[in-house]
């Protein structure tokens, strides 16, 4: 039994819970094995795998607070610090009632990666609790806020971790926990990032993982001697991620027909109205049903549906596992020439290998939708500098970012025989930095 397929056996024995978890760890390893087989006996011997799979630290905790009815409510809060081998931990906090241990670490795991891929220092964690804002008032974000703050204010810090939004936390969560961590400890530093611009914010945070995404896959074409000029897109969900990368998409000349949120989905043959989805999702948080009032071209149709659409190019940027085998065949039949993942985990494996098989060039989201966390590194650079730098000077970084990424990606397949195998690539490429500092280190 060849090193990988022992540690996955014990990974599976150990997490057997946890299903995305395996999945995530299961996809990195079995994509690892020409980089783990060249030097198979030398990672086997530091127990290289056996370290990288198990995170540093696990942080379980109760998190009660009081809503608007005077009733007592309890939710449970997490933050897995996975290896900070290059860098503090970093990554977001997911609000959101599907959280749990098993999600967070599979995160935390992908986290590893993607901020290696970045070139910044910055090592992977993720956090969160199964708390949902939506439909609470701003007093009770404010008093689960606070509450999460006042425990998980005990394990983070500028040099230590730094956690950043993510589903359900956005501009307004940040503000509640900063306020509370300075409260509690007394202390102004870069210990989140996605800050309000005028308490140490970064202008293009907001904007970065969408934009990001679209930097990364106009690389892709432009390496394939093409263009997203005249390319029609399908983008599901309708946050932050996507806002952005359709607002981008536009920008660089293609027309994105599709966005979706967790109740059904929109068709706009003219493209979508970024100004008009902004006004619904950021302005009033209502629901795409709106949007098809608003819009008369616009047709919405309830549950799943966006990768029916024809297109050149499908952009998921909703939640893990939203493009399955069948939405594959359907886009290969439609198709479509590129899939570049804007949230995390979102295609499963057997609808990747699909897609991979059938000539669609795929990038994963450790390269594709690293723009946000490499802003966030950004931001914490800004922090630590006292500085605040211009939009284009962030978006300018950015854009070399992710150049950067597409090319190491590239070159890390070809130097092991995957060519065009954008995954791999990912894969490796973020593995060897990470592998090569935590040899370095020691056994720590």
């Amino acid at each position: 039994m060849s090193y990988v397929d022992e540690v996955l056996a014990r990974v599976k024995e150990k997490n057997a819970a946890e299903p995305e978890f395996l999945q995530a760890v299961e996809e990195v390893l079995n994509s690892l094995r020409p980089a783990i087989e060249a030097n198979e006996e030398k990672f086997k011997k530091e127990a290289l795998l056996e370290r990288i799979c198990e995170p540093e630290r696990q942080i379980k905790f109760r998190v009660p607070w009081v809503d608007d009815n005077g009733q007592v409510q309890v939710n449970t809060g997490y933050r897995v610090q996975f290896n900070s081998a290059i860098g503090p931990y970093k990554g977001g906090l997911r609000l959101h009632p599907s959280v749990n241990l098993g999600i967070i670490k599979f995160l935390g795991f992908e986290q590893i990666f993607k901020n290696s891929l970045t070139g910044l220092p910055i090592g992977g964690g993720k956090g969160g609790s199964d708390f949902d804002p939506k439909g609470k008032s701003d007093r009770e974000v404010m008093a689960f806020c606070q509450s999460f703050m006042t425990e998980l204010c005990k394990y983070i810090g500028a040099d230590t971790d730094v956690p950043a939004g993510d589903i359900g936390t956005g501009a307004r969560e940040i503000g509640y926990m900063f306020g509370q961590y300075k409260r509690i400890r007394g202390l102004y530093e870069g210990v989140l990032t996605g800050k309000g611009l005028t308490y140490g914010g970064s202008l293009a945070r907001t904007e970065a993982t969408g934009y990001g995404l679209l930097y990364i896959t106009n690389e892709l074409f432009k390496d394939h001697g093409d263009t997203l000029e005249g390319k029609t897109i399908a983008v599901s969900g309708a946050g932050n991620v996507a806002i952005y990368a359709i607002q981008k998409a536009h920008q660089l000349g293609a027309k994105v027909v599709t966005c979706s949120d967790s109740t059904g989905w929109i068709y706009d043959p003219e493209g979508i109205d970024v100004e008009l989805l902004k006004e619904i999702k950021e302005v009033k948080r209502a629901r795409l049903t709106e949007y098809a009032a608003a819009k008369s071209s616009a047709e919405y149709h309830e549950g799943r549906g966006v990768w029916q659409v024809k297109c050149d190019i499908a952009l998921p940027c909703a939640t893990q596992n939203e493009l399955l085998i069948d939405d594959a065949k359907q886009l290969v039949a439609n198709g479509c020439k590129a899939v570049c993942e804007g949230a995390n985990m979102p295609t499963t494996i057997d609808a990747t290998e699909y897609l991979q098989e059938n000539g669609v060039w795929f990038i994963g989201g450790k390269a594709a939708n690293a723009g946000g966390v490499a802003t966030s590194a950004l931001e914490m650079s800004q922090n630590s500098e006292r500085l605040s730098w211009t939009f284009e000077e962030v978006d300018s970084k950015l854009q070399g970012i992710m150049a950067n990424i597409y090319k190491n990606i590239s070159d890390a397949a070809k130097r092991y025989g995957f060519e065009g195998n954008y995954v791999v690539g990912a894969n490796i490429a973020g593995f060897e930095k990470v592998a090569e500092a935590m040899i370095a280190q020691g056994v720590c």
